[in-house]
Order: C-alpha cells, then structure tokens, then sequence
C-alpha cells in the first residue's frame, strides 16, 4: 500500500471513524471470553431485572444490570458480538467468492451465460431479503449453521452484478486481448489478469455487505429464526428484552446502542473506502 494512499485514507473522515469503531468491536469479541465474569448462558432468578451498577461493585458487578432471566446484560453482549462477527464474516466471505465466480463468468462470456446468471440474480432481487431468508430458514430450521446458509443466498447477487460490471470493461482491454495471443486458457485470463482488476469493488462491497449482514443476523434472530437460546445475540437479547422496555429499559438499549454503532461502524468504513479507492462507484 503506497504512503499516498495511506494518507488518503486517514484524510477521510468515514474511514476513520468506521475504522476505530470496527477495530474496538473485533477487539471485544476477540478478547470477550477474558473479560465475562458472569455465565452468559446461566440463568439466575434471585437477581433478575437488576439496574445497572456502573461499575459500582467493581467489574465482578452488573455493569449494565441484568435481564429478565438474571443473566449478565454486559456479559451477553460481549459474547453475543463474537457471534454477529462470526455470522457475518463468514457469510460475506462466501457469499464474495460464489458472486464474484459467477460475475466473473457472466461478464467475460456474455450471451446466454451471462442472461442465465443475471436472471437468477434478478429474480432473486425482485424478492425482499428478509423475506426470502425467513422462508428459507423456515425450510431448512433454525440454527447457526442454516442462518449463515441464508445469508449467503441472499447477498450473492450484489458481488455478481458489481462484478460484472467491472468485467465487461475490462474484457475489452488492451493486455486481455494480449493474454489471449500468448495461448492463455479462459480460467487463466479471467483469475490472472481480470480478477486483481476487481479487487477494488470487491473491497468495498464486501466492507459494506458486513454491517447488513450483522442487521440481518439480528433481525432473524429477533425473530426467532437465527441463533438460539440461551446462546448470547444481540437479536435475541432485544427479543426477549422488549416486554420490559418500560422498567427495565437497559435490557433492550444495551444491545440495541451495540448493534446500531456496529453497523454505522462498518457502514461508514465501506463509505470511506469507497470514496477513496473508487469515487465514481455507486452501490
């Protein structure tokens, strides 16, 4: 990475607020099984619903209270983070690979290969996201497993048609065109010398796609179609929290402050790179 760049990148205000937002998230899942004082998965009924004390006993206390169960909030929420980056890394990096093999064929092929994937991709898009991943999952169970299933299927279309895009211009270069007169098999062409020329969108969506991806998690999940209990998510904590919202409001602000500022976080760094490495995409 060249200095220029670099100092581009720590000139824009996005990335560097989305940058420091991310880094503390992934640093407090990484480091969160340090840190839990209290089982996150016990329940303790003698100490439900209990305020928050601010770290007035100290961090062996109930720092932001404890939920309907009398379990830890603190606790659930550093736990539940490792889970929501989990979830989402994992389905972003999937779902990049199979969207960008698919934009990469339909872009360098055109005719009939390209109308078939873009199609799909287009029916696909015509169904609301949530929508399709609640019947998928309503199919296929509710569990860790199947909720990163879901989200693959239902992200793979933005790579694809970035991809895409970005093929066709490329296609019709000067040194394809010269790889194709030195014998180059199409495998070759398209993972050697078109594929590093998308890096670039690739990056960005994949950085905006990890802040949906958590949302997504969080939603089914409030739903009752992603990670299940006593297991910590933010989806679930909000969940089982919102009956208490006029008492006990800590229950549900905790995880809910912690969602919101992690997916402006990765918003905002996606904003950022976007703006730097590539001005004039739009996604």
């Amino acid at each position: 990475m060249s200095n220029q760049l670099i100092r581009r990148l720590l000139h824009s205000k996005f990335f560097v607020c989305g940058g420091v937002i991310v880094c503390i998230v992934v640093l407090m899942a990484i480091v969160s099984p340090y840190l839990v004082v209290h089982n996150p998965e016990l329940p303790n009924l003698q100490n439900r619903l209990r305020p928050p004390d601010f770290f007035s006993h100290g961090w062996s206390g109930y720092v932001l209270g404890t939920d309907a169960m009398g379990q830890d909030v603190l606790s659930r929420l550093l736990v539940g983070s490792r889970y929501s980056l989990i979830v989402a890394v994992s389905a972003v990096l999937v779902s990049a690979l199979i969207g960008t093999a698919a934009g990469l064929i339909a872009g360098f092929y055109g005719g009939w290969v390209d109308n078939l994937i873009m199609r799909i991709g287009d029916i696909q898009l015509s169904i609301p996201a949530l929508l399709l991943a609640i019947a998928i999952v309503a199919v296929l169970g509710p569990n860790l497993f199947n909720l990163i299933i879901v989200l693959i299927i239902t992200s793979w279309v933005q790579y694809a048609r970035v991809i895409r895009g970005s093929v066709l211009v490329i296609r019709e270069q000067d040194f394809v065109a010269a790889a194709r007169l030195m014998g180059g098999s199409d495998a070759w062409i398209m993972v050697t010398q078109i594929l590093p020329n998308v890096l670039t969108p690739l990056l960005i969506v994949g950085s905006q796609q990890v802040g949906f991806m958590i949302l997504m998690e969080a939603a089914l999940s409030f739903l009752g179609l992603g990670v299940q209990p006593p297991t910590p998510s933010w989806g679930v904590m909000i969940a089982d929290g919102r009956e208490y919202i006029s008492n006990a409001p800590w229950v549900v602000l905790a995880p809910g402050i912690a969602l919101m500022i992690t997916v402006l976080g990765f918003n905002f760094l996606g904003d950022g790179l976007r703006d730097v490495l590539d001005p004039k995409m739009k996604v």
